[in-house]
């Protein structure tokens, strides 16, 4: 995209968390970091500082081990000033009835081709949380702000897609065209929609998408934002435009 201004953004997966460690369904249930996870932030922390790379607002989940990670990459690089946004968009996508159980455990239970049609297709939900479920966003005091209706009982990769494409559309797309440097720092699946709906990955491709904790993906979007490409981190100074 040589010859049109571009604008730049980071994508940052929470380092590793305690149910990342046992291997459970994680979803929106609220866990922490493990001494791993804070290590891995604070590495990825300091690849983008020594790539020369800053950032003039923050967007995160309002889970702990995004707002943890954030935490600590805003100690890392200095940036205590840094305006930032959580919403409950960002989150991770609502597993349902999976969360708390280990992943192996349900898949040697229920079927390895079940669980993994769960996990990892586009359109799959799991089992639904039931309405009286204590597991259930709208006994959570984080969620009550938040209309009833749009509190998910479970979710599959595509329903994440449409709550964070509309972030994407009415927040972090302004924020660019603003000029500002935005830092999107989230989860695993909410990423993983995000990068699907930015490049136009095809459905029937969307479970080879990975994101790993705590590696950034730097992009680079053109003028009207038809278009992104990944940039390599020792590519991407600290101005926003070229």
């Amino acid at each position: 995209m040589p010859d049109e201004p571009t604008y730049h953004f980071v994508l940052l997966r929470h380092g590793q968390s305690q149910w990342n460690q046992e291997n459970r369904f994680t979803g929106w249930t609220d866990i922490a970091l493990t001494a791993q996870g804070r290590q891995e932030t604070r590495q990825a922390a300091q690849a983008l500082k020594a790539a020369g790379i800053s950032f003039d607002y923050a967007c995160t989940s309002i889970l702990r081990r995004a707002v943890e990670s954030l935490a600590i990459l805003v100690d890392e690089m200095h940036l205590q000033s840094l305006p930032i946004e959580r919403t409950w968009r960002l989150n991770e996508r609502h597993y349902g009835g999976l969360q708390g159980l280990n992943k192996t455990e349900t898949a040697n239970r229920l079927g390895w081709a079940l669980v993994r049609y769960w996990r990892r297709s586009y359109a799959g939900r799991p089992p639904a949380l039931e309405f009286d479920d204590h597991r259930h966003p709208r006994f959570d005091p984080l969620y009550a702000a938040v209309p009833r209706a749009s509190l998910p009982a479970t979710e599959s990769l595509k329903d994440t897609e449409l709550r964070v494409a509309r972030y994407w559309n009415t927040t972090i797309r302004p924020l660019l065209q603003g000029g500002l440097r935005v830092l999107i720092l989230a989860h695993g699946n909410s990423l993983r929609a995000l990068v699907r709906y930015l490049e136009q990955i095809p459905p029937a491709q969307a479970p080879e998408l990975d994101v790993p904790t705590a590696i950034p993906l730097i992009y680079r979007a053109n003028a009207d934002f038809t278009r992104y490409q990944r940039v390599a981190l020792d590519r991407l100074g600290s101005d926003p435009h070229t």
